[in-house]
Order: C-alpha cells, then sequence, then structure tokens
C-alpha cells in the first residue's frame, strides 16, 4: 500500500489569488494556510503543490521567476514550521504563448501528469490521497485519479460554488479554507 498523498492548489488554496502571480513580494498567505500544511506534516502523507502556470506561456513571468516565487512560498511555510515536500507546476497552455509553452500537454490540469509525477516520485496511492483546490477543474483532477475532491471556497471557489456543477463531477467536501480542509483529511485518516 503506498503512501497518502495530499495535492494542495497554489493560487488560491494558499496564497492568496491575485490574478497572476509574478513576483515573490506580491505572495501572501491566506491565514491558516501554514497552520494547514504544518498540521497535513503530521499525517505521514506526502504534502505537495500541484499549480498550473499558464503565466509562463502567456509571457508574464518566467520558469526562473516562478522558482523565486515558490521559494518565498517555502520560506513562508517554514516560518510557521511547515514544508511541501514537492512543488509540481505545468507552464503550458494549448493555445497562448510560443512554443516550447504553447502546446496540448497532459500536466495541465485536470489532467494527472503532476499527480503521476508525484505518484511516480514518492509511491502514492492515489485512491487514498487528496486534492484541495479552489477550481472545478482540481476536483476534475482528483475524480480524474480517484482521489478525494475538497473545494475551498477561499480564491475562486465561491465563484466556482455560485455556477451549475457539471454532471459527473464530484466534490466530496466543500471546506471553508485550507485548514478546514485538513481537518477533514484528518478525519477521513483517521477512519482509514
Amino acid at each position: 500500500m503506498g503512501r497518502i498523498g495530499i495535492f494542495l492548489d497554489r493560487d488560491g488554496t494558499i496564497n492568496v489569488e491575485v490574478d497572476y502571480l509574478t513576483s515573490p513580494k506580491d505572495l501572501q498567505l491566506i491565514p491558516g494556510s501554514a497552520d494547514a500544511v504544518r498540521e497535513a506534516n503530521g499525517l505521514d502523507a506526502v504534502v505537495c503543490v500541484i499549480t498550473n502556470q499558464a503565466g509562463i506561456a502567456r509571457g508574464l513571468l518566467t520558469e526562473e521567476r516562478l522558482a523565486e516565487i515558490h521559494t518565498a512560498l517555502r520560506e513562508q511555510l517554514a516560518v510557521a514550521g511547515a514544508r511541501v515536500d514537492a512543488i509540481y507546476y505545468c507552464p503550458h497552455h494549448p493555445t497562448m504563448g510560443e512554443p516550447p509553452y504553447r502546446k496540448e500537454c497532459d500536466c495541465r490540469k485536470p489532467l494527472p501528469g503532476m499527480v503521476n509525477a508525484a505518484v511516480r516520485e514518492f509511491g502514492i496511492d492515489v485512491k487514498r490521497s487528496f486534492v484541495v483546490g479552489d477550481r472545478l477543474l482540481d476536483v476534475g483532477l482528483a475524480n480524474a485519479v480517484g482521489a478525494t475532491a475538497i473545494l475551498v471556497r477561499t480564491g475562486y471557489g465561491e465563484t466556482e460554488l455560485s455556477r451549475p456543477i457539471p454532471e459527473g463531477v464530484k466534490i466530496d467536501y466543500v471546506a471553508k479554507d485550507l485548514y478546514d480542509a485538513i481537518q477533514f483529511v484528518k478525519r477521513m485518516i483517521q477512519h482509514d
């Protein structure tokens, strides 16, 4: 039996949604999210960030700048004693930008490429795992890989919930925020 994975969307889930985060100085954690990640670290689970970063394809930031943002994210989490085991990102967009970033790929959520990479790297059992995000595409990813789907009301979450949920999309839990989501994960793992 593989390890449990907790796959966290970044923008609108861990940090405040700013419609294309392009600078580390604009990174602001959502209150309680660092505490949530720290509690997730105590569950003997692999905690990964999985984030679509089409801003790279669109020319709004470089992969080097994204690395700086992710360093800042790790530093801000560390202040609260929290860490992520890995950060996976998709820099592609199917119609925007120039090659090599303008392309159809298998890593852009809701496709499973980033989760599959984590499964290979960490030996994760996706059927026992969780995807947490503020968009229905995060839920779609969870559904695609057979993980538990948690939609947070932060970021775009409230807007997503105000629309009709497409047929076949299954949300397992709607959380107030990431902290609430991790409390749900803890309850689920205890019953596992």
